[in-house]
């Protein structure tokens, strides 16, 4: 993988508004609103409850900064800037790492601003290893995240992929226990949260903050593993068979 490349990828995304809006305000602002609303500042467990809210942004943050590889993906491919990396000594593995890797990195100002914000405004203690296992966890599970848009972004538009990326961002988001705390969901809600992955992506780090409605670190790394597997054969063949037409 060309580090330049990975630099020049990183640059691009920072530079964009709508990027610094989706991606960096938005879960912060939504932490904020969400810990004082459903839960009093005075309440006892105020900060515990605030706590839950902060995997779930820096999660949804993350999310959505795994969608805005797709988005350039998807931009690169109308333009033809795909078929001319072709030519060059950069090569297919090289361009999906660094759109997959960058797509992780980006991620990094929610994962830093949240639980800075959580910590400060909201009360939230946590000792050492509480906090490895939440940035860690979140920053890995990003993985298949990733992956899924850059899958999205190998058969979107540079037109589409805007609603394309909320529709799944938001949609995953809701329904995946990112907008609503798993523990107040209905039971058919729960349910079909089980089906996505940024459900497992909030049980690495759920367990560092509660014990309610927990699963065990095999069984989400497992699970993301599957989902890892799946998305990254898909990306690979798809990107190979957009290749062949070169």
């Amino acid at each position: 993988m060309n580090a330049a490349y990975l630099l020049t990828e990183i640059r691009r995304n920072f530079r964009a508004p709508r990027f610094l809006i989706f991606v960096i305000a938005f879960p912060v602002l939504m932490f904020l609103l969400q810990a004082e609303v459903f839960v009093k500042a005075d309440a006892p467990d105020h900060a515990a409850f605030a706590a839950v809210v902060m995997i779930n942004m820096m999660t949804f943050g993350t999310f959505a900064a795994a969608n805005t590889s797709g988005a350039r993906l998807a931009l690169e491919r109308a333009l033809g800037w795909q078929r001319q990396l072709r030519l060059t000594p950069l090569t297919g593995t090289g361009y999906l790492a660094g759109k997959g890797i960058s797509g992780m990195l980006v991620g990094l100002p929610a994962l830093i601003l949240v639980p800075v914000l959580a910590v400060v405004a909201e009360g939230v203690h946590l000792d050492a290893a509480g906090w490895v296992r939440i940035f860690a966890g979140i920053f890995l599970g990003t993985i298949p995240l990733v992956l899924l848009g850059l899958l999205i972004g190998q058969f979107g538009t540079p037109d589409s992929m805007q609603p394309i990326n909320m529709l799944v961002t938001l949609g995953m988001g809701f329904l995946g226990g990112l907008w609503i705390p798993i523990e107040t969901m209905p039971t058919w809600m729960h349910d079909v949260a089980q089906i996505m992955p940024t459900y497992w992506v909030l049980q690495l780090a759920r367990p560092a903050v509660t014990t309610d409605m927990v699963v065990s670190l095999p069984s989400a790394v497992a699970v993301l593993a599957g989902w890892t597997v799946v998305l990254g054969a898909l990306v690979i063949r798809r990107y190979r068979k957009d290749s062949a037409r070169v």
